[in-house]
């Protein structure tokens, strides 16, 4: 049997198409908003999550900072120990040297003192006995003088 197409079925058919397709609309909004409230439990989980390494990871920095501080200042209070012990170190060898070099230029002195001393002891001693020589020889030539003139007066 032929059927014969008419617009009644024609319009049968078109409600028939626009009730699936309001359906199938109603179904992805559904879903739509589903899929939504899924990452936005999502999204809140991770945020939650972040903050949470984020506050661990400020407290561990925190730590490593302190950590850091402490030994820079204990590292810093050696290298002040170790530089007082090598000043005073060198502070007592140069005290050492100082008396040392001190103790030496007595001496030095001490023997330039000495040579100054036996060399005028010399020095007086040539010169005294130049002196009576001289002294010698004057009052021999003045007795002579004194001859001649006694010889002449005569």
């Amino acid at each position: 049997m032929k059927t014969k197409f008419s617009l009644k079925h024609a319009l049968l058919i078109a409600a028939g198409l626009l009730a699936v397709s309001a359906i199938s609309y109603g179904q992805a909004g559904t879903d739509m908003k589903n899929a939504a409230e899924d990452t936005g439990h999502a999204t809140k989980t991770v945020a939650k999550d972040t903050g949470h390494a984020t506050k661990t990871a400020a407290k561990d920095t925190g730590k490593a900072t302190e950590k850091a501080a402490d030994k820079t200042g204990d590292a810093t209070k050696t290298v002040a120990k170790d530089t007082g012990h090598a000043t005073k170190t060198a502070a007592k060898d140069t005290g050492h040297a100082t008396k040392t070099a001190a103790k030496d230029t007595g001496k030095a002195t001490e023997k330039a003192a000495d040579k100054t001393g036996d060399a005028t002891k010399t020095a007086a001693k040539d010169t005294g006995h130049g002196v009576k020589k001289g002294t010698k020889a004057v009052g021999h030539g003045v007795k002579k003088g004194a001859e001649k003139t006694g010889d002449a007066m005569k």
